[in-house]
């Protein structure tokens, strides 16, 4: 029985044997790189520091990796100077490939005018602690812009939602939000907008007040909302009065209208009393002449 149990005991000692060894071949095999991957290396720039938004890449930003050819990212560059003297636009990483996606065309200017795409425009507004969130906007959020005024063709101020969704590209003079995050205090506040925004929101700064109320960067979604005037607010709805109901005087169609003889002024009377009588007598026109006689005086 000793036998056996030797006998048992050795064949399965050689089969754990032989099947850890054919797993280990197989996990070197798909560890280990092949021979031609490793004489396949490219040239790649990455970043030799952090690259903040708004830089510009100089020598000292930069450093040159090596890489296998399978794994060079898509739009990594592998010349220095293709990146030297670009703007960059999206913050990068430390020993970060750097691709084209995270850089502005040479020559399109310094700080904030290279993050403005192309057909889009930066308009500035004036914020205080109030409109501007108590500093709490910052780079790279989402705003409304509400505004507040007395149109010509409404009776009573009236705060309507001009513009939504809109990017904020920086907070002051910070195009980016600092290390902490931190709320920045800013005087002013720049968006994004397309031309057509950007009349809309210099319209609404000069001529209303206006109020920057954040939303979150995830939601996408455009309200149509009606406005609300003052009498609303004091639950005094469906009051509001537009002066443009009323035509001008100028405009205002002429009704014909029946002519008449307007009344004559009544005529003059005098109380004549004779002795013991009272009358009323009109005088007037060169004739004098009695209405009437009272009794006699009592």
């Amino acid at each position: 029985m000793d036998r056996r149990f030797w006998a048992v005991l050795g064949v399965s000692l050689l089969f754990a044997l032989v099947i850890s060894s054919v797993f280990y071949r197989m996990m070197a095999r798909a560890g280990s790189p092949k021979i031609g991957e490793i004489a396949d290396l490219r040239d790649v720039i990455v970043a030799a520091r952090p690259l903040s938004v708004g830089i510009t890449i100089k020598p000292a930003d930069i450093k040159l990796a090596k890489m296998p050819a399978a794994a060079f990212p898509r739009g990594a560059f592998a010349k220095a100077e293709e990146v030297l003297d670009r703007p960059v636009i999206s913050n990068v990483l430390m020993d970060e490939p750097i691709r084209e996606g995270r850089l502005a065309a040479r020559g399109s200017g310094i700080g904030l005018a290279p993050m403005i795409p192309v057909g889009m425009r930066a308009v500035t507004v004036r914020v205080n602690d109030v409109t501007g969130i108590s500093g709490f906007v910052l780079p790279g959020m989402r705003v409304d812009v509400l505004v507040t005024g007395r149109p010509p063709m409404l009776d009573g101020t009236i705060t309507v939602t001009g513009l939504q969704n809109m990017l904020v590209l920086s907070a002051g003079t910070a195009i980016q939000a600092d290390a902490r995050g931190q709320a920045i205090p800013a005087a002013t506040v720049t968006l994004l907008t397309t031309p057509e925004q950007a009349e809309t929101l210099t319209l609404a700064n000069n001529e209303g007040r206006i109020q920057l109320i954040l939303r979150n960067g995830s939601d996408q979604a455009i309200e149509s909302t009606p406005g609300r005037d003052v009498s609303e607010l004091y639950g005094m709805g469906g009051m509001r009065r537009k002066v443009a109901d009323t035509p001008a005087p100028s405009h205002r169609p002429l009704l014909a209208v029946a002519s008449r003889a307007a009344p004559p002024p009544p005529p003059d009377q005098v109380i004549v009393i004779r002795g013991m009588q009272k009358s009323v007598e009109i005088v007037g026109a060169g004739e004098s002449r009695t209405i009437r006689n009272q009794d006699n005086i009592r």
